[in-house]
């Protein structure tokens, strides 16, 4: 039975739609599949996006849904509340049934909801939901339903900005009982509410986490949302992989909690095997069609599971991956994800990185909600049909504990004729510790195996950004480069070509790339490391103490006289703001901006052209030294020389 709460409010109104105001001195909020809607105390259903004072006299947006919508949006924050029918004894109290009670929610495009609400108003049910509007200010049908999809189509066009895509949103007709919606808070579309399943033809799944050390709160929040937003139907199993814990709760303690569980069995490992050998010891047992790993500190999202076994109903040869929301490390609060989703890819050090959609990606997708082509994952958290992951080899067993396997991975499901998506109505929300369960030490030499079996002569590349793993015991790859040669798979230049040919391929010009050393200061090179990994551009150069390892000390200088800091997507380029004689980034372009040229002649001098004088490295009071512009004099300290130095 639904839960009724009265909600303290004095006013409601429906963001300034002309001639509209209706009031409702006690509303009431109904609470039922994690959705909202508000009646007031004649019965009338109040549309859509209300505004409402609670007694702190703070505005709160909340997205409403009627009979006729089934957008929605989490509720903001806390919300004073009583069950009683006097409203005596309001108390701030949590919403039952709404998991996630404080996620912002900043609602979108009013322009375009104020059309709708009205549209919605006139279509709804035939009758009249707008008492103190007089006939003379009744805007005309037609007319509602142009404005609104015109302001549909607009917000869409800043989403998806090419043209196929605006024809796409031309074609698409205004509905009398749904709404076309765009991007919500947390990054769920509306249409993703409407898509029909035939659950009876979609494959099964067993869903295999593995954990260690895991705090018993993550665990278990990840098991119980699993349990709670999959479909029975669909969900074969949970198998949680023990990789050999040795906390108390997680030992006995952990096995009477899961007894009382369906569908959920517990394996343990009788010694330390690491996140690839692990996720393989649960994948040996599972009885699905379908595989799906999560991460131990997760929370999916309504929704999540039947997008995914959809499209590899549809294409065995898909691995699909959700969109990953955040949840906040400090307070576990579920943020959910501010903007589209975003593609993975990964720079020459084999290290994995997050973009933007790229335009020709835009424009092959068919809708807003198609699946989106990506040339990496992130790893954690995928879905794989059974008898496809063992098709392609499942996991490289000789990759130790943690890192690397999912760019391994990725390629090979390129190469060897599959498809890597992520599919945007499918949810889940993850927790980035700030420390790793796993120790990392492994994590160069499985990249190592990564470069040696499926990179081919672009390999060089990744020991330029990576010179010490020259040095790296990686084991044996003839197994796994017999395995690539028997699936017949593509060489990756085909997948720079086909599947991220918005990658930088460095020019690989001998004395023109790696650490960029002065000659009078022995053991510095250039250096850039910015607070925000996510913002490379606006912050110094400095020389400083080589480590050997490349990555932020790994510079190209290219053929159109760049000095290129590329182990970052976009690519950064040195460049001289004008009067100023500090070395900065800024993103590269095309074509080469004045103050980005600098030409690095014979004798080491490195010349900026624009200003006519040399990068020199100067000592300062603190007594650490940065790299300026000086006039030109062959000093030991002006003469600059890249080598791939190697500890």
């Amino acid at each position: 039975m639904a839960n009724y709460y009265k909600v303290k409010a004095v006013d409601m109104t429906i963001f300034n739609i002309p001639g509209s105001r209706t009031q409702v001195e006690r509303p009431l909020v109904r609470l039922q599949d994690k959705q909202v809607s508000v009646s007031g105390s004649n019965g009338t259903t109040i549309p859509y996006f209300l505004q409402w004072q609670v007694a702190s006299d703070q505005y709160q947006s909340l997205r409403m849904s009627d009979l006729t919508s089934r957008c929605y949006c989490k509720i903001s924050s806390w919300i004073n509340c009583s069950e009683n029918e006097s409203g005596q004894g309001i108390g701030r109290q949590a919403l039952p049934g709404l998991s996630q009670v404080q996620a912002q929610c900043t609602c979108s495009d009013s322009s375009f909801l104020q059309h709708w609400a009205t549209a919605q108003q006139h279509l709804g049910s035939g009758k009249e939901q707008l008492p103190h509007k007089k006939d003379e200010e009744k805007e005309d049908l037609e007319t509602t339903r142009r404005v609104a999809q015109s302001a549909l189509q607009e917000n869409w066009k800043r989403q998806f900005s090419t043209p196929e895509m605006a024809e796409t949103l031309k074609r698409m007709p205004v509905h009398d009982e749904k709404v076309q919606c765009q991007w919500l808070p947390g990054g769920i579309f509306c249409w993703c509410r409407e898509q029909k399943y035939d659950y009876e033809s979609l494959p099964t799944t067993s869903v295999i986490i593995v954990f260690y050390n895991e705090a018993w709160s993550t665990l278990f929040r990840t098991v119980y949302s699993v349990l709670e937003t999959s479909p029975d139907i669909l969900l074969e199993e949970v198998i949680l992989v023990d990789d050999y814990s040795d906390r108390e709760h997680l030992k006995e303690r952990l096995e009477a909690e899961l007894a009382h569980l369906p569908k959920v069995r517990l394996i343990r490992a009788t010694k330390r095997e690491g996140l690839v050998r692990a996720r393989l010891l649960g994948a040996s047992g599972a009885k699905a069609d379908v595989l799906t790993f999560l991460d131990c500190h997760c929370e999916c999202h309504e929704g999540w599971l039947e997008p995914l076994l959809q499209r590899i109903g549809e294409e065995e040869t898909a691995v699909v991956c959700p969109v990953i929301d955040m949840i906040d490390w400090n307070t576990f609060e579920y943020l959910g994800n501010s903007g589209e989703p975003q593609i993975g890819g990964f720079h020459w050090c084999l290290v994995f990185t997050w973009h933007v959609v790229p335009e020709r990606e835009r424009k092959r997708m068919q809708s807003p909600i198609d699946v989106i082509r990506s040339p990496t994952m992130a790893g954690g958290l995928f879905a794989v049909s059974k008898k496809y992951f063992q098709y392609l080899g499942s996991y490289d067993t000789g990759m130790e504990v943690w890192g690397g396997e999912n760019l391994e991975f990725s390629f090979r499901i390129w190469q060897c004729g599959g498809t890597l998506e992520t599919h945007p109505c499918s949810h889940v929300g993850h927790v980035f510790p700030k420390q790793a369960p796993y120790s990392r030490k492994k994590a160069l030499a499985n990249s190592v195996r990564a470069a040696e079996v499926w990179l081919d002569e672009f390999k060089e590349l990744f020991y330029h950004c990576n010179p010490h793993a020259r040095l790296e015991s990686f084991g044996d790859v003839t197994e796994r480069q017999q395995l690539r040669e028997k699936l017949k798979c593509m060489d990756f230049k085909w997948f720079l070509e086909n599947v991220y040919p918005e990658l930088h391929v460095p020019e690989d010009r001998p004395g023109c790339f790696g650490m960029l050393h002065n000659k009078g200061l022995q053991g510095l090179c250039f250096d850039y490391n910015p607070p925000d990994e996510n913002q490379i551009v606006g912050h110094q150069v400095i020389p400083y103490t080589y480590h050997g390892l490349g990555q932020n000390q790994f510079f190209e200088y290219t053929s159109r006289k760049e000095i290129c800091y590329n182990t970052h997507q976009p690519e950064g380029c040195l460049a001289v703001e004008a009067g100023g004689e500090s070395l900065i980034m800024e993103l590269c372009q095309d074509p080469v901006p004045e103050n980005h040229y600098f030409l690095l002649h014979p004798d080491g001098s490195l010349f900026h052209e624009q200003s006519k004088k040399c990068v020199q490295a100067e000592k300062e009071s603190n007594d650490k030294f940065v790299p300026l512009l000086r006039d030109c004099t062959l000093s030991s300290r002006q003469q600059w020389f890249f080598q791939e130095q190697m500890l």
